[in-house]
């Protein structure tokens, strides 16, 4: 695996990738509350994400601002950001998920991690050891006991969350590219800020955009509340992406699952069926097996280096 010289930044990339699995989890089984208290899944969508848009802007504001030297090419790296990953994969998925069946849709976004080996590999010349290939198997293999394929039927909505999971994965080949010159919190804040511009001219063509202003207090806290997760996430994943290989970030991502899955036991009590648990307890070892031998390969070339 073809890693930065100095260890410590992988280590820090891994870390970072541990704390977006746990907010990724958290925050899945929140938005499943949170959908639900508004007229429609893009209204949530757009003011959740101009929650996270305007923290991520603040917070870039407050540790500097735009750096002065990012050029043309950067700023449009920036905004493709937004297009393909701060609004339309958003608005493919909702659409799809209101058509496809929810067993299709969990089956399909859980193949982010998949997608992204294969485009780290070929566009960004990634190499995965055996080791890392052979966890990686297993994770799709885990995939699909929490989540069995059979009886699952392709349709339109299939489709859209396909395209839209498609647009996720490419995205983080791109950011993990243009991170290499541009600030996480800048990428981050690109990402929701232009990706938000389209999500509201979206309300505005489709006439939902008075919805907003209807909304009552609970409403807006739930805004706000996923609105944080949201934002955290980005700054962490994109942080992530900056210092340590697509692939193996996107693998450490799985831990989300069985997170959101302790999470509903806690609070209904439904324990899941003996499959599905199996695969839980799979993404647990083998996700955070890779973390460990990640952040000790890390630390070992830190130690190994002549700066170290």
């Amino acid at each position: 695996m073809r890693t930065p010289r100095i260890g410590q930044s992988v280590t820090v990339g891994i870390s970072l990738a541990l704390g977006t699995a746990a907010i990724s989890g958290l925050s899945v089984f929140l938005n499943g509350f949170a959908v639900k208290q508004f007229p429609d899944p893009a209204t949530y969508t757009t003011l959740k994400n101009a929650a996270a848009a305007v923290i991520l802007i603040g917070a870039m504001v407050a540790v500097g601002g735009v750096p002065r030297a990012l050029g043309t090419r950067r700023w449009a790296g920036v905004a493709a950001l937004g297009l393909i990953g701060g609004s339309i994969p958003f608005l493919l998925f909702f659409t799809g998920l209101a058509q496809a069946s929810a067993p299709a849709a969990a089956v399909i976004h859980k193949t982010l991690f998949i997608w992204v080996a294969l485009l780290a590999v070929i566009v960004l010349r990634e190499r995965l050891g055996a080791w890392q290939i052979s966890a990686l198997g297993v994770l799709v293999a885990a995939t699909l006991m929490v989540q069995p394929p059979a009886g699952v039927a392709w349709g339109g909505g299939e489709s859209l969350i396909a395209i839209a999971t498609g647009m996720w994965a490419v995205e983080t080949i791109v950011a993990r590219r243009l991170l290499a010159t541009v600030p996480p919190l800048v990428a981050g804040a690109g990402r929701m800020g232009f990706g938000l511009l389209i999500l509201v001219g979206y309300l505005v063509a489709t006439g939902r955009i008075g919805v907003v202003f209807e909304l009552g207090a609970a409403q807006w806290a739930w805004v706000i509340g996923t609105g944080v997760l949201l934002a955290g996430y980005v700054a962490t994943w994109y942080g992530a992406l900056r210092r340590a290989p697509a692939a193996m970030v996107a693998a450490v991502l799985t831990l989300g699952a069985p997170i959101t899955a302790a999470l509903q036991l806690v609070t209904a009590g439904a324990v899941p069926a003996p499959g599905p648990l199996a695969g839980y307890g799979l993404m647990l070892v083998v996700g955070g097996g890779l973390a460990v031998a990640l952040l000790r390969h890390a630390a070992r070339d830190q130690a190994l280096s002549p700066a170290g």
